[in-house]
């Protein structure tokens, strides 16, 4: 159960989820600062105050063995109002910490959209314009201008299904808006997004590569007689998104499904496939959980997804914790799609905190970590190409609307103080990186 010589270790955030520091140096507001104080929910106004303390995580990376960090360029800190200036602020805080990574001997792996756009591109449709692609590419170019030189890996834009099903017809996420046409028509723009700035990777960057990280689900039926309705859940949660990025085309099944509830997806302007099917280097994968569906009608659409099944380990938000599924979703992308891929996110909550003396014993995380990577080896042992497995996440941080009741840390962030506390399941990770292989958790861990 040993991994390539080359094989990235690492973990990943978010900007918004981890930095804080949200109205410094020139920062202004996203949509999430704004949703977050329309719900009176809990705001990455401090977070993990990553921003001033990044030194410091870098330093606990490093001392774990991690040789690559994801994390995510804040738009609105960059390009405060989405397009026009720069913010000279912005573009120093990530010089000094990519320069800060790499001399620790760490890659960085930068996401260039990942949810916090600025409120000020929001006031002007946000992502039900299609402006709003052509500014992302934009804003892109400023991006590859200012660290391309020290990056060779960018991901362009983080699960467009989560942005558009949760932001635009649930409503459960900024800008919380409830409407099946508008998510469908949101999608096709965040990929639209994409594709251009793949584009702009291309001409500006072309020694670099890049992907779109993409929240995927194996799905699978609850009983025989529900193959169908899981084919078409498939549809809606990843074939709407791999097809046309790796395919350059929208499955025609899914294309029936919405014109059928939605009407004309006249928003699909030729040209447009072509854009989003720019060739893609690497695919980025997050996965959590699977989805079982059986064959009735929910919410307007033909299946309806179960509760999870009796017998099955969880965590601690109830998902299940699967990782044959895991294993499941990387030899079908290999099969189906034929793309080396990234593990970009995989993880899950497990909130215990410090005993007595001071030690986070998360035994929860640790096994599932465990049983993933085991399956992760078996699936690469079976042909699927992996460059690299980051975990979600590196601390504690804002869980979106959930606030900071879930804890998907390796480290265990003290909201008070900020002190961080490096939990069992890191540790045994770094036994794992060190190894470069999976090995057994000790007894002490």
């Amino acid at each position: 159960m040993s991994f390539p010589p080359d094989f990235l270790w690492g973990a990943a955030t978010s900007a918004y989820q981890v930095e804080g520091a949200v109205a410094e140096d020139g920062r202004a507001p996203s949509i999430w600062d704004t949703f977050a104080a329309e719900r009176g929910i809990d705001s990455g106004e401090v977070a993990c105050d990553h921003y001033h303390r990044w030194p410091g995580d870098a330093d606990l990376m490093a001392g774990l063995g991690m040789n690559a960090y994801r994390f995510s360029l804040a738009w609105p800190r960059i390009v405060p109002a989405g397009t026009g200036p720069v913010n000279p602020a912005g573009l120093a805080h990530y010089d000094r910490m990519i320069d800060g990574l790499l001399e620790r001997g760490i890659t960085p792996v930068p996401t260039l959209y990942h949810w916090d756009l600025p409120q000020t591109l929001q006031d002007r449709g946000g992502w039900t314009s299609r402006a709003t692609a052509e500014v992302f590419a934009a804003y892109t170019e400023v991006c590859l201008d200012a660290f391309g030189d020290r990056v060779g890996t960018w991901l362009t834009v983080n699960e467009p299904w989560v942005v558009s099903v949760l932001g635009y017809r649930l409503g459960l996420h900024a800008p919380g808006e409830q409407d099946l046409r508008t998510s469908v028509l949101v999608a096709h723009h965040l990929l639209l997004a994409h594709g251009l700035a793949m584009g702009r990777i291309r001409e500006r960057r072309p020694e670099a590569r890049a992907g779109i990280p993409l929240s995927l689900y194996p799905t699978y039926g609850a009983s025989a007689a529900d193959a169908e309705a899981a084919w078409g859940s498939d549809g809606y949660t990843n074939r709407w998104f791999l097809d046309p990025v790796l395919r350059g085309e929208y499955p025609q099944d899914m294309v029936e499904l919405f014109e059928g509830l939605v009407g004309p997806l006249d928003f699909v302007r030729d040209g447009d496939l072509p854009v989003i099917g720019t060739r893609s280097d690497l695919l980025g994968v997050n996965y959590y959980t699977r989805r079982r569906v059986s064959a009735a009608p929910q919410d307007g659409l033909p299946w309806r997804v179960e509760r999870a099944e009796e017998g099955v380990p969880r965590t601690e938000t109830g998902w299940e914790d699967v990782p044959g599924a895991f294993y499941d979703l990387l030899v079908r992308l290999r099969r189906d799609y034929a793309i080396p891929l990234l593990i970009t996110e995989n993880g899950g909550v497990w909130n215990a905190g410090p005993d007595a003396s001071g030690r986070v014993r998360d035994t929860g995380r640790a096994l599932a970590l465990r049983r993933h990577l085991l399956a992760l080896a078996r699936a690469m042992d079976d042909g699927a190409r992996v460059l690299g497995y980051l975990h979600w996440s590196l601390l504690d941080n804002l869980e979106w609307a959930e606030g900071y009741s879930q804890r998907f840390g390796l480290v265990h962030v003290d909201r008070a103080t900020q002190e961080r506390r490096v939990k069992d399941s890191a540790r045994y990770y770094a036994r794992v990186i060190a190894a470069n292989a999976v090995v057994d958790i000790e007894e002490d861990e």
